[in-house]
């Protein structure tokens, strides 16, 4: 396999599965998501779920982790917007 390749496909994996880190810690420690979407997270989650199935359709592990890692940030601020809605709701 080329290496430069490999190695942009790395890139991009950190890249991708550490954007919503900087998020994530800021939604955390304020425990704000006023200004979150709601629908573009289900939708982000919806295709990072899209991309690891399809990672274990082609059996790449790169695509796999990667895409997992950002799920899981995603899905943090995600469970936190739905439970904030929660509270409001109550």
């Amino acid at each position: 396999m080329n290496i430069i390749g490999e190695a942009l496909g790395y890139l991009a994996g950190i890249c991708t599965a550490i954007v919503f880190l900087p998020q994530t810690i800021k939604t955390i420690r304020d425990h704000n998501v006023s200004g979150l979407s709601l629908s573009s997270y289900i939708i982000y989650c919806i295709g990072m779920i899209s991309w690891i199935l399809y990672g274990v359709y082609l059996h790449s592990i790169q695509m796999m982790f990667f895409n997992s890692v950002s799920l899981f940030f995603a899905a943090i601020i995600l469970y936190m917007i739905i439970s904030n809605q929660r509270k409001k709701n109550k």
